[in-house]
C-alpha cells in the first residue's frame, strides 16, 4: 500500500475526529453525520485489509441497517445515530493515540518504567499496579505495551529462554490489573467516555471519587490475591535484579498527568464542553508540545537537531503515516462495536415502551449483580464491552425507578467492564498478556486471571450494593 494511501486514510481520521469536537462544540447534528459518513469511508477502505473476525462485525453492522431502513419507521436516523455513535468512538481513539506516539520516544518516561520493573520482590506488585495505573491514564493500554516490553527485555536470557516464568506472570496481571482499574474512573478511558452516554443522568463528574476508591479496592485486591497465592522462591533462582531509578523517576509521569488534568479543566470552564469531548481536544495538542520539548531539550545535546519546526513536521508525518496506519483493526473493531451496540439497542428499544420488556418491576440490586458479572460473561462469548454497554443502556430502566442512583450504575458498569479487559480472550489487553507471557488468550483470561475474577465478581456486588445503600 502506498504512503498517499495511508495519508488519506489518516487524514480521514483527522478530520472525523474535528468533526466530532465541532458538532459538540457547536451543537450542530449536521457535523455528527459528517463525520459519521467519514468513519463509514474509513471501513470501506480498510475492511479488506482486516481479518475475518473484523469484518463479521462489519457484516453484522451492514445487516442490522438494511432491517432497521426497511422494516422500521424512522430507521435512516437509526442508522445515522449509529454512525455517529461509531465515529465518536474512534475519534476518541485516535486522539488518545496522539499522547501514546509522544510518549514512546519520551526517555524519562522509559526511565519510569524501568523504576517500576525492577523494585524488590516485595514491593514490586504494587509498583507495578500502581505505576501501570498511572501509565495506563496517559496510555491507555499502551501501558502494558510499555512495561510489558520492560519487564520481557529484563527476564528473558540470551537464549530467549524466559528466566523465571512465574515471576514474569505476577508482574504482568500487576500491570493488566493497574491497566483495569482505570476503567472505574478514567476520563481517558472508554468506559467514562461511552458510560454517561448510556446511562441515562450519569456524569464522570459524579462517578469519580467513588470511581478512584473503587480503582484502589481493585488494585489492593489483586496484590492481596497475588501476596496470599505466591509460589514460594525456586532453589538456585538468580538474586533480583538491583533496582533502578528512584522515585524522582516518577516525576515526569506526574507532571504530564498534571498537565493535561489542568489543560482539561481549563478547557471545560472556558468552553463549557464535557469531560470527555474537552480530553479529546485537549490531548492532540499536549502531544505536539510534548514531542516539540522533547525535540528542543533532548537528553543528550549532542542528538539535538536543528529545527524543531521540521523534525516536529517529520513526527507528524510518520504518526500520519504509519502508526494510525497500524491501528486499522482495532479502529473497525471499535467502530463496529460502537455502531453495533447503538442501532441494536435502539431496535431493542421499543421492546421496552410497548412493556413487552418491562424491567421497571425488577429490584436494583439485581441489576447491580448483572452489571458486574454479566459484562465478563459476555466477553467470554466475544462481545465487547463497547458493544455490550451500548446495547443494553437502552433497555435498562431509569435507575431512580428502580432505587438506585445513576452515577452507582454507571461504576457498577465500569467495574464489569474492567473484570472484562482481564479476562476476555477477545480483548487487547488480554492478547498483549497472552503475548508477553507466551501462553494462550484463553490462558490468560481463565486460568491466571480466573480467581481475580471471582474476587472481583464478590467485590464488585458487595461494593455496588453498600454504595447504592449509601446513597439511596
Amino acid at each position: 500500500m502506498s504512503k498517499c494511501c495511508a495519508f488519506f486514510r489518516a487524514a480521514m481520521l483527522i478530520a472525523l475526529t474535528v468533526l466530532v469536537i465541532a458538532a459538540e462544540a457547536r451543537g450542530e447534528p449536521v457535523l455528527k453525520a459528517w463525520a459519521g459518513g467519514l468513519g463509514v469511508a474509513y471501513l470501506v477502505c480498510v475492511v479488506r485489509e482486516v481479518r475475518w473476525s473484523r469484518r463479521a462485525f462489519v457484516g453484522i453492522g451492514a445487516a442490522l441497517s438494511v432491517f432497521a431502513v426497511a422494516a422500521k419507521p424512522g430507521g435512516a436516523a437509526m442508522v445515522a445515530d449509529a454512525l455517529a455513535a461509531g465515529g465518536f468512538v474512534i475519534a476518541f481513539f485516535v486522539a488518545l493515540s496522539a499522547l501514546r506516539a509522544a510518549a514512546a520516544t519520551s526517555a524519562s518516561i522509559r526511565r519510569c518504567g524501568e523504576y517500576l520493573a525492577t523494585r524488590t520482590p516485595g514491593k514490586r506488585y504494587l509498583a507495578l499496579a500502581l505505576g501501570g495505573h498511572l501509565f495506563s491514564l496517559v496510555l491507555n493500554y499502551g501501558s502494558i505495551s510499555l512495561l510489558g516490553t520492560l519487564v520481557e527485555q529484563a527476564e528473558t536470557e540470551a537464549d530467549g529462554r524466559p528466566r523465571n516464568a512465574v515471576k514474569v506472570r505476577r508482574m504482568l496481571l500487576a500491570i493488566q490489573r493497574g491497566f483495569a482499574a482505570t476503567l472505574c474512573w478514567s476520563p481517558l478511558s472508554f468506559s467514562m467516555a461511552i458510560g454517561p452516554a448510556v446511562i441515562a443522568g450519569s456524569s464522570w463528574g459524579g462517578v469519580a471519587g467513588y470511581g478512584i476508591v473503587t480503582a484502589l479496592l481493585v488494585i489492593l485486591m489483586g496484590w492481596g490475591l497475588d501476596s496470599a497465592f505466591k509460589p514460594p522462591r525456586p532453589v538456585g533462582a538468580p538474586p533480583p535484579s538491583l533496582p533502578v531509578g528512584s522515585l524522582r523517576s516518577l516525576v515526569p509521569l506526574l507532571a504530564l498527568l498534571a498537565t493535561i488534568v489542568a489543560g482539561v479543566g481549563a478547557l471545560m470552564a472556558v468552553s463549557g464542553l464535557r469531560v470527555v469531548i474537552a480530553v479529546m481536544a485537549m490531548v492532540p495538542l499536549i502531544s505536539l508540545a510534548w514531542i516539540a520539548a522533547q525535540t528542543a531539550w533532548p537528553e543528550n545535546p549532542d542528538s539535538r537537531v536543528p529545527s524543531v519546526f521540521a523534525e516536529l513536521a517529520r513526527r507528524v508525518r510518520d504518526y500520519l503515516g504509519r502508526e494510525l496506519e497500524g491501528y486499522k483493526s482495532e479502529m473497525v473493531l471499535l467502530y463496529m462495536a460502537g455502531f453495533i451496540g447503538k442501532i441494536g439497542g435502539d431496535l431493542a428499544h421499543p421492546l421496552v415502551t410497548t412493556h413487552l420488556l418491562d424491567l421497571s418491576a425488577v429490584p436494583g440490586w439485581a441489576f447491580l449483580v448483572a452489571l458486574v458479572c454479566g459484562l465478563p460473561a459476555l466477553g467470554m462469548l466475544g462481545m465487547h464491552p463497547i458493544l455490550t454497554a451500548s446495547l443494553i443502556g437502552p433497555l435498562l430502566p431509569d435507575p431512580a425507578a428502580v432505587g438506585l442512583s445513576p452515577d452507582i450504575m454507571l461504576l457498577t458498569m465500569a467495574f464489569g467492564w474492567g473484570l472484562t479487559a482481564v479476562t476476555s480472550p477477545f480483548t487487547a489487553t488480554v492478547l498483549l498478556i497472552a503475548l508477553f507471557g507466551r501462553v494462550s488468550a484463553l490462558t490468560v483470561g481463565l486460568r491466571w486471571n480466573g480467581l481475580f475474577l471471582a474476587a472481583g465478581c464478590m467485590l464488585g456486588v458487595v461494593w455496588s450494593l453498600f454504595l447504592a445503600t449509601l446513597t439511596g
